[in-house]
């Protein structure tokens, strides 16, 4: 009898300058949530992994504030360069500032610090969901 293919896991890119919150979030993904990650504190090395990753990434998750950058921005570059990407915010903020202050749009995923393990993934799954949909 003949196994059924595993299916490939969905790939996350977490960009976070915390190192611990970083490392948090990728376990956090890759124990509960059976995902596989990639993940950096630098936004040009974010951008560099979304230019030169060989495979697929279905889902950044990034830090609104970034040293040099701003997650908004981060993200929109990165959507041209992994077209159909789902993008999940997480900030200190409350989502409403965040958009009144132009950084994310009412539409986007935002989680707020601090976080459970539920909510991150819940926000990656809802990021999967729209991505199929579209």
């Amino acid at each position: 009898m003949s196994e059924a293919p595993v299916a490939e896991r969905p790939t996350i890119l977490v960009v976070d300058d915390e190192e611990d919150l970083r490392d948090i979030m990728r376990r956090m993904l890759e124990r509960r949530g059976a995902y596989a990650t990639l993940a950096t504190g630098e936004p040009d090395e974010a951008l560099s992994i979304a230019r030169d990753h060989a495979g697929k990434i279905d889902v950044l998750i990034t830090d609104l504030t970034l040293p040099g950058a701003s997650g908004g921005e981060l993200a929109r570059t990165i959507r041209t360069l992994r077209t159909g990407i789902g993008v999940v915010f997480v900030s200190g903020l409350p989502k409403d500032h965040a958009v009144a202050k132009g950084e994310i749009t009412e539409d986007d995923i935002l989680v707020k610090k601090p976080f459970t393990a539920d909510a991150l993934l819940a926000a990656v799954k809802e990021a999967l969901d729209r991505k199929d949909q579209s």
